[in-house]
């Protein structure tokens, strides 16, 4: 209604919502929200018993799932403390967790995984605007992390036995201002070279989508010299 001007009031609002599965509301505060208005909206017959209680049901099984209706001495969550953020244990998790997610859509001659058997004596560049920039690794509404906890590619890549060289090309995801020369001499020398490009949150996030699925700036020209 406000941002959209899809609907038209609080009320159309929403019935339109529950209309669409929709069962959870991120407020604007107690004076100025759209659940307040379901009670008209059902006196008015614009919605059914049935229908809140169906858009209701899953709210209250998770509550009951989290154990917000049992006493604190029976719910386990209680007993979580800060020691258990970022604990050995959780940071082995992400780290299966981000493994496990990995999408590779094409690995020519059997490129990946780098082995560090294989790397020794090897030449390694890694290039681009995410290379070696904490700060855009980040998604939209992601937690701030312990700067000890980021592992950048270079970071991680200089772990490996081999010479490893860095050129950002553009110090940020715009890349308005690419330095081709940096990116050359960095991967021209190099048997292995990695290519860190995408968007992150200088370029869209909520409330700012872009027009098309295009790299940002010069990025394409970056990949273009690296892998020339």
């Amino acid at each position: 209604m406000l941002g959209h001007h899809y609907t038209r009031s609080f009320l159309e609002t929403a019935v339109a919502a529950m209309n669409a599965g929709c069962n959870l509301e991120l407020s604007y505060g107690m004076r100025n929200n759209v659940f307040t208005h379901i009670p008209q909206a059902l006196a008015m017959g614009n919605i059914t018993l049935q229908m809140l209680r169906d858009r209701v049901r899953p709210l209250f099984y998770t509550r009951m799932r989290l154990g917000e209706f049992d006493p604190p001495s029976m719910n386990p969550y209680s007993a979580l403390d800060l020691s258990a953020v970022q604990s050995p244990e959780h940071r082995n998790l992400s780290l299966e967790a981000a493994v496990k997610s990995f999408v590779l859509l094409k690995n020519v001659r059997g490129t990946l995984p780098l082995r560090a058997r294989d790397l020794p004596g090897k030449r390694l560049a890694v290039v681009g605007p995410f290379a070696d920039n904490p700060r855009v690794l980040f998604g939209d509404y992601a937690p701030v992390p312990e700067p000890r906890y980021i592992y950048t590619p270079r970071r991680g890549l200089e772990m490996l036995p081999a010479n490893v060289s860095f050129a950002a090309g553009c110090g940020e995801p715009r890349c308005q201002q690419y330095s081709r020369a940096e990116v050359m001499s960095a991967a021209g020398a190099a048997d292995v070279v990695v290519v860190c490009l995408g968007t992150g949150l200088d370029v869209e996030t909520e409330a700012k989508d872009r027009r098309d699925l295009s790299l940002p700036g010069q990025q394409l020209e970056l990949l273009q010299d690296a892998v020339q």
